[in-house]
């Protein structure tokens, strides 16, 4: 279930990272044009022809507004964070041959995946809800100041996918890290002691059985 979880929130964050529609123009009274504005470049569609142009931003070094600068330092942080959660969760189940002969090393696997899983969920959820404060905020002040410029944006669907996807890493991890070691806590701890005292106890047989 966390495996699968985790998947499709990955498959989330990369879409809202890759994809340019994290403004989209709310109050076009004219709607012959759907304009969206994402983190690498801006779209304009014409909903009388379909024909969809887009303009890509300058460079990644260049100046940009601080909006767009923090959400990609922490979408792209997030992406590499959960798919190394990912792949470490992959060689965790037990349906994998990697390292099958030790079963508290895959234990131990989901339980690190978890904790990265958590970090990189935080961090999505943060440079998301960023995104759409500011342009709330930013809108908020513009009707505040009764300043209208004919299109004003409000947050579009890659802004809720990342907030869907970090939400559901961050439900992936409570599961890996409290609700794993809650049902599979007790038998984890008492299944190592028990065989050094097999062997101690056939030891000792073999012993009695020599000296008779």
């Amino acid at each position: 279930m966390a495996f699968g979880l985790t998947l499709l929130s990955t498959l989330f964050l990369l879409l809202a990272t890759c994809t340019d529609c994290w403004m989209v123009n709310a109050d076009d009274s004219l709607e012959v044009s759907h304009k969206c504005r994402g983190l690498w470049r801006e779209c304009v569609t014409n909903m009388q022809d379909g024909v969809r142009t887009c303009d890509q931003y300058d460079s990644i070094l260049a100046d940009h507004p601080v909006k767009i600068v923090v959400t990609r330092t922490l979408l792209i942080t997030a992406d590499l964070l959960v798919g190394l959660a990912l792949a470490t969760l992959l060689l965790g189940l037990d349906c994998i041959k990697f390292l099958k002969e030790d079963p508290h090393a895959k234990l131990r696997m989901c339980y690190g995946a978890g904790v990265i899983l958590g970090i990189g969920s935080i961090l999505g959820l943060v440079g998301s809800v960023w995104y759409a404060v500011d342009v709330y905020v930013e809108r908020a002040m513009l009707m505040s100041h009764n300043v209208f410029l004919g299109v004003h944006y409000d947050f579009g669907w890659s802004c809720w996918l990342g907030m869907a996807g970090s939400t559901g890493c961050f439900m992936a991890s409570i599961l890996l890290t409290c609700c794993l070691y809650t049902c599979s806590g007790p038998s984890a701890r008492q299944e190592p002691l028990r065989f050094p005292q097999r062997r101690i106890v056939t030891s000792k047989m073999y012993t009695i059985d020599s000296r008779v």
